[in-house]
């Protein structure tokens, strides 16, 4: 079986608010209070109060991230954070186990740091959702974009012997779990990659689950790369801007939604 294209595409990997710079906007806090704080405190020859600072970082913090219009999830992360830093310092933890989770962390959750994009599992439910929405496409070519641990590819492809079943991670966790699952399935093509230089042209349905955040930036490239007739299916984010062909209402408990649009 073919591997799927991946030359870059004519729409370029966006970038959503990119970390360097949320980085940067709590550095910037950080700096603007300290610079008021020690001297005022070091004049006076008292003790830095840092529960007090650390609060005062992060309400300006929150206020940078206000007036640079960062998302309502920024702001209240801005404002969090240096408190909770603060609250985590005083528990005296070995920075070894920081460094364990920071590592476990990015194998899971690499399209958070990189895209904006955390990890969403497609749940039982939207899998036969999704194999009744595309129980008539004939020889059905599926590409489900971020795919992480082949919830959706595993049953669908063990399904639909006659069809055939491409997937997408670059989280290496998730991938190397979703590759072990597939690895069986002979129409199952698991691929370590980037969505945004994964080329669409080949398939006739093409699957997402992934933020609010890239949903413009991937219609915009779904429009240019798919072909006529061809579908794509976003789990519970709607496109911006666009009326969605069809929307299936998933019998599961998270109240799932299928916004389906026929190119």
């Amino acid at each position: 079986m073919s591997s799927p294209q991946t030359e870059p595409a004519e729409t370029s990997p966006p970038t959503f608010g990119s970390p360097l710079r949320q980085l940067a906007l709590q550095l910037a806090a950080t700096l603007a209070v300290l610079s008021l704080a020690w001297p005022y405190y070091g004049i006076r020859s008292e003790e830095l109060p840092w529960p007090q600072t650390a609060f005062a970082i992060g309400a300006v913090a929150a206020l940078f991230a206000a007036v640079t219009a960062q998302p309502w999830w920024w702001r209240i992360m801005h404002a969090l954070f240096a408190p909770l830093a603060w609250s985590v310092s005083r528990l005296a933890i070995d920075p070894g186990w920081f460094l364990l989770l920071s590592i476990g962390l990015l194998l899971v959750y690499r399209g958070a740091l990189t895209g904006q994009i955390p990890l969403y599992l497609s749940n039982r439910p939207t899998a036969a959702a999704l194999a009744s929405l595309t129980a008539e496409v004939h020889d059905l070519r599926f590409l489900d974009l971020g795919a992480g641990i082949g919830s959706v590819v595993y049953p669908l492809a063990g399904a639909r012997p006659d069809g055939r079943f491409t997937a997408v991670e670059n989280a290496p966790a998730t991938w190397l779990i979703g590759r072990l699952r597939t690895a069986a399935l002979a129409n199952c093509d698991w691929h370590w990659g980037d969505i945004w230089r994964t080329d669409l042209t080949d398939y006739n349905v093409v699957y997402a689950f992934l933020s609010p955040v890239p949903m413009a930036a991937l219609w915009q490239k779904v429009r240019q790369e798919m072909r006529p007739g061809s579908l794509f299916i976003s789990n519970s984010f709607a496109v911006p801007g666009a009326e969605a062909s069809s929307v299936t209402d998933v019998d599961d408990t998270r109240r799932t939604r299928l916004f389906c649009y026929r190119l």
